[in-house]
């Protein structure tokens, strides 16, 4: 079992931690000696997953532009090369990129050094094999093995070579692009075509020059494309209110017909049409939903729980295709819609409002680059027609107001207050009278209300890593969301254990 000093470590299906000293109450934990341990129990982990012993192994590894990403990457190929794994050195890497290495390079596992869009002291271990992104058991197993100070015999005939892959990548896009628009000139599809990017300082700059220009596209007025650790401009994150009025503004002032911006990593990705408005959060999983629907009529759409009841309408009526709503976190719906596929249920998209976006088409692999590159596809097959992007969500019902609270639990076990609140208040909703607790919800609880009592819908669950439990409300009418948000902290301020 993980002591308290390793269980920190585990974020999710990533391990992440304070990496640069300087953060007032921040102290560096993931020391050269602690990274040493988690790289070690990464072999042991891959030795058992793989049932080959460490010299055997082909391991990439990448790092996103964070300042100590340099650093911690070698110590982790150092540790890999210590037990006699053939390393494959990718430098400043894009998230996806290194998934990407296990089908084309052939590597056994890869490394990404990544904290996605957390700020400049942090750092973290990011983990591939071909079958996808590790789960939270692997974790801890890696972890366990780290606290236990289990290590791999020192072998003899590790080597790291540099190997520059983000080529290999950014010329994949490029023939996807080629290849599904199809136009008369082949190799330069985006010919007059005005597409900014705006990378925050994080590792998506490859995309304007390697993906975008050249194919011919005008990418002129792109913002923030030269990696810079310390993030200086906005947060690279596609959920950032600063960042995605940052590529709004790049749209209109240069007049482009399409804007995209990227998380740290590029694993996640968002959108801004022609006339700077966002295509984010419900607005992205509906255009995501209609590229993935087109070559999958009938299709199973899984998204995480908070997608408002105007996109489960867009998906189910307008598109013909079917929403499953399920939790919160980018692996869990990723898991859903392999496990659907499983089934025999056909589940083309996996994506979160948060802006992770995985397709069926693609090793269900959450990659904003992927995405953008579709929604270009898109814009430019539409363009051929005289036709223009933002048609395609012309039916999405949108609501009026939206709002999210995060309330702080405050006792130690948080998962287990949190729980008792959530299941009070189911209680308390299904004797309440206008409350209707909805029959598809699969995490926390969700409960819409007539015109009378908000005109929309509230979802209160368990926050995935933190002790919070986030409340989001929606409304179709002026005001609504506070008449509901009135409702339930009025029944919330009953619990003990939160702070209201």
């Amino acid at each position: 079992m993980l002591n308290d000093t390793y269980k920190r470590f585990k974020s999710g299906t990533d391990i992440r931690g304070v990496a640069v000293d300087g953060v007032a109450g921040e102290p560096m934990n993931l020391t050269d000696d602690i990274l040493s341990s988690m790289a070690d129990g990464f072999i042991l982990w891959a030795e058992e997953k793989t049932g080959k012993p460490s010299s055997s192994l082909t391991v990439s590894v990448g790092r996103d532009c964070r300042i100590s990403g340099e650093h911690i990457a070698d110590i982790v190929m150092r540790r890999l090369a210590r037990a006699g794994v053939k390393v494959y050195d990718c430098g400043l890497a894009s998230t996806p990129s290194m998934f990407m290495t296990t089908i084309d390079l052939g590597c056994d596992a890869a490394v990404q050094i990544t904290a996605s869009h957390h700020p400049f002291n942090r750092n973290g271990l990011k983990f591939f094999t071909r079958g996808g992104g590790l789960d939270s058991a692997d974790i801890e197993a890696i972890l366990q093995y780290a606290q236990d100070g289990d290590q791999p015999a020192p072998v003899v005939g590790g080597v790291v070579s540099p190997v520059n892959y983000m080529e290999n990548y950014a010329a994949h896009l490029r023939a996807l692009i080629q290849r599904e628009v199809n136009a008369g000139d082949y190799e330069h599809p985006l010919a007059g075509f005005h597409i900014v990017v705006d990378a925050g300082n994080g590792a998506g700059g490859f995309y304007a020059d390697r993906v975008l220009e050249p194919l011919g596209a005008d990418t002129s007025g792109s913002r923030y494309l030269e990696p810079d650790g310390m993030f200086p401009n906005h947060v690279p994150n596609p959920e950032d209110a600063n960042a995605m009025a940052s590529i709004c503004e790049a749209v209109l002032e240069s007049g482009a017909d399409l804007g995209v911006i990227f998380d740290t990593d590029v694993d996640r990705g968002g959108a801004v049409d022609r006339f700077g408005k966002e295509i984010n959060r419900n607005r992205l999983v509906a255009l995501a939903s209609v590229l993935a629907l087109e070559r999958h009529p009938g299709g199973t759409i899984v998204t995480d729980s908070i997608t408002s009841t105007g996109l489960n309408e867009f998906i189910e009526k307008h598109l013909g295709g079917k929403h499953y709503r399920y939790r919160r976190g980018y692996k869990n719906v990723i898991n859903k819609a392999i496990e659907l596929k499983a089934q025999g249920i056909a589940a083309p998209l996996a994506i979160e409002t948060s802006g992770h976006a995985a397709m069926e088409e693609n090793y269900y692999l959450d990659d904003g680059a992927y995405l953008c590159t579709k929604i270009i596809i898109k814009a430019a097959q539409l363009r051929q027609r005289g036709e223009t992007l933002e048609s395609l969500l012309a039916d999405l019902k949108e609501p009026v107001e939206a709002q999210e609270i995060r309330i702080k639990i405050t006792d130690k076990d948080f998962r287990a207050t949190g729980q008792r609140v959530i299941d009070a208040l189911t209680s308390y909703a299904e004797a309440a009278d206008g409350w209707q607790i909805a029959p598809d919800n699969r995490e926390g609880i969700r409960v819409s209300f007539d015109k009378e009592n908000g005109d929309g819908w509230f979802l209160l669950r368990l926050s995935v890593h933190d002790p919070i439990l986030p409340l989001n409300i929606e409304s179709d009418s002026a005001g609504g969301a506070a008449v509901i948000r009135d409702q339930v902290m009025g029944f919330l301020k009953t619990q003990s254990g939160i702070d209201v």
